[in-house]
Parts: C-alpha cells; sequence; structure tokens
C-alpha cells in the first residue's frame, strides 16, 4: 500500500497536456435557422391566409392560383434546408458540370 502511494506520488500529473476546447469566437448562430422558422413560419402562413382570402373573396381565381404557387414556393425554399444548393447541384449534374 505505501509502495502504491509512492508510485502515484512520482507520477508527474501533467495538466497542461490535457487537451482542452478553446472557446468560441464570436456569435454563437446554432439553431439561428430553426428560431427564424419558428418564429416567421406562422406569421407567413397567416399572411399567406389572408391574402388568399382576399382573392378568393373578390373572385380574382387567376390572382389566387398565381399566388397559391408563388406562396408555396417560397415556403419550399424558406422550410426545406439546403434545397438551393441541392437543386443547384442537381441541375449541374443534369448539363453534365462536375
Amino acid at each position: 500500500m505505501v509502495l502504491s502511494a509512492l508510485d502515484l506520488a512520482s507520477t508527474p500529473l501533467d495538466l497542461a497536456a490535457t487537451p482542452t476546447t478553446p472557446a468560441p469566437e464570436g456569435v454563437d448562430t446554432q439553431g439561428l435557422a430553426d428560431f427564424l422558422r419558428q418564429f416567421f413560419g406562422p406569421l407567413f402562413l397567416v399572411i399567406v391566409s389572408v391574402v388568399a382570402l382576399f382573392f378568393l373573396f373578390t373572385r380574382e381565381i387567376t390572382r389566387f392560383v398565381q399566388f397559391i404557387i408563388l406562396a408555396i414556393a417560397i415556403g419550399v425554399i424558406f422550410y426545406v434546408p439546403n434545397i438551393i444548393e441541392v437543386t443547384a447541384r442537381a441541375i449541374a449534374g443534369a448539363l453534365g458540370i462536375q
């Protein structure tokens, strides 16, 4: 028992060699996109609903259809992560660009 205590006392504690993670520099933006989606998502849906109802009540069916198509396109771009990157890669692949 005394020998094991002497062995522990003779081994140097190398605190400088333990790896530590550096402190993050700048603003932590992890989860910012999710926060913005949660904040602006319901607002976007309310605005789309009000404008769509306006077009329906004024019987402007052509403008209603155009608006719904545009709202769906904006919603897909806003809600689907990396859709622009995936679409660009698909177009480039279809054109034969590596």
